[in-house]
């Protein structure tokens, strides 16, 4: 058999870090044996469904390396599919015509709420005659499909991740709509629900195995009466554990980041999130390798390597694991990633001209950068003529004598026609031997003074990059003028 696994979000909202990991887990799982991967929309929600997030989704997914084979399916392009699963349901007799009002309802859950007891539908309308559903057509109600549920049935399945999962019938929360009536004629069936077009989704697509979290289990029990209703296979199923944040609770906006668009904008690579989400509830073979690509994983991804438990969402391993990936990253290609980010900052790029120096600055950081936006950080002292001088930086330039130090380096620069790491050295050694101090000094001064901060990235290497700007001499005659 060759797998087909699908991952089915709803455009509701922008592709979420719980949905992607999903998405993550079928993919591995489809390549690892060479079946398909299939992308589905499930937008029959029409009144939340956006086409925006449509475009997230599919842009979202593709950006973290996950393509998929077949797709994307809208469901609002499947109507006349999901009407038939009805209809064949009707014809059995097991699915009927409900004409509860949300009134009604509203007044059955407050009443068994007084009794302490579970909200559920208590099938009032399993049996109505035609008679009284004339009658209840009369009075302009507009039913629901309900599919029957027998409370006494208890539904089993062997879960490849969870093994045997048991529910009984009476949990399901009473007989299941699975679509509205939009107007009282035969046949003239409204939006299905979810989890009957789920059902006919996969039938019709031949999935034959569903990965999916385990806040579905529920659905699963529902869909697997429903399959079975319609006379199908039932696929196998699989539930992944949920991503939880460091309280245990489902990961959230709340957390600093929820969406797949939150964590580009943050500064993530692509590669190194699939990464770390592909180690949310998997382990590799190799429970010490903690890199690898989607490629990698793929050719030893197992569902019996996934575990039950949740996963806590740890941004301290993301990090680590996103500097790994960009450390790696040749210059050029950083300059582009970064680029955005700088230009956000106000920086003045111009990649015809100056895609040289950027490349040299790209290198220079790159040891330091965890994600993309520290390019901000690490190059705000590189760029422009004008400094801002932190109060650290103020008081090391105000210390006695720095100000001498700082005039003998302008005095030496001039000696030579081109600054190169030698000569830079050479400058330092001899201002520091001229005035009998420690070079600790006047590194220190001359960092105050050229990047306006005691700490950040090589200092030969910078004054090397400000000198090709001409902003090296610029700056120190700046604030000699201060001091």
């Amino acid at each position: 058999m060759t797998p087909r696994v699908r991952i089915a979000p709803s455009p509701t909202g922008n592709l979420h870090i719980g949905t992607a990991r999903t998405a993550v887990f079928n993919w591995l799982f489809a390549r690892h044996h060479s079946g398909q991967f299939i992308l589905r929309i499930e937008d029959t929600d029409l009144e939340r469904s956006r086409t925006e997030y449509t475009e997230n989704i599919k842009s979202g997914l593709t950006w973290l390396g996950l393509d998929w084979d077949e797709g994307p399916f809208l469901q609002t392009q499947r109507i006349e599919l999901y009407r038939q699963g009805i209809q064949t349901l009707l014809d059995k007799g097991l699915a009927y015509r409900c004409y509860c009002t949300p009134e009604e309802l509203e007044q059955m859950r407050e009443k068994q709420k007084a009794k302490n007891q579970a909200p559920r539908y208590d099938n009032r309308h399993r049996y109505l005659t035609e008679v009284e559903c004339q009658k209840f057509e009369s009075e302009g109600r507009k039913p629901v499909i309900r599919f029957i549920i027998d409370d006494d049935r208890e539904i089993v399945w062997n879960d490849l991740i969870r093994n045997r999962v048991v529910w009984k019938g009476s949990d399901l929360g009473g007989d299941m709509a699975i679509a509205r009536i939009s107007q009282i004629e035969e046949g003239a069936f409204g939006q299905p629900l979810y989890n009957l077009a789920v059902v006919v989704d996969d039938l019709d697509m031949k999935i034959t195995h569903v990965i999916r979290g385990e806040d579905h289990i529920a659905n699963t029990a529902k869909q697997i009466l429903l399959y079975e209703a319609l006379g199908e296979k039932v696929p196998y199923f699989a539930h992944t554990p949920l991503i939880l944040n460091q309280d245990g609770r489902k990961l959230s906006k709340r957390d600093g980041a929820s969406s797949i668009d939150d964590f580009r904008k943050m500064g993530f690579l692509p590669g190194a999130l699939a990464n770390y989400m592909t180690l949310l509830g998997w382990t590799a073979c190799d429970s010490t390798k903690e890199i690898f690509s989607l490629g990698e994983a793929a050719k030893e991804f197992s569902l019996e390597r996934v575990n039950k438990a949740g996963a806590k969402f740890d941004w301290d391993k993301l990090d680590w694991i996103n500097s790994q990936y960009l450390h790696k990253v040749p210059a050029p290609e950083l300059v582009e990633l970064v680029l955005p980010y700088w230009q956000e900052a106000g920086y003045e790029v111009n990649l015809e001209s100056d895609r040289t120096w950027l490349e040299q600055l790209a290198s220079l950081i790159s040891p330091s950068l965890i994600r993309l936006t520290d390019a901000i950080k690490e190059s705000r002292s590189l760029f422009g003529a004008k400094l801002i001088y932190s109060t650290e930086a103020i008081e090391q330039l105000r210390k006695e004598g720095v100000k001498d130090i700082i005039q003998a380096v302008m005095n030496n620069l001039v000696n030579y026609s081109q600054l190169t790491e030698d000569s830079a050295k050479d400058i330092i050694k001899k201002v520091t031997k001229d005035f009998k101090v420690k070079k600790g000094l006047t590194m220190r001064s001359l960092r105050a003074g050229l990047m306006g901060e005691l700490h950040g990235p090589d200092l030969i290497q910078s004054w090397l990059l400000l000198h090709k700007k001409g902003w090296d001499v610029t700056r120190l005659q700046d604030i000699l003028s201060k001091i």
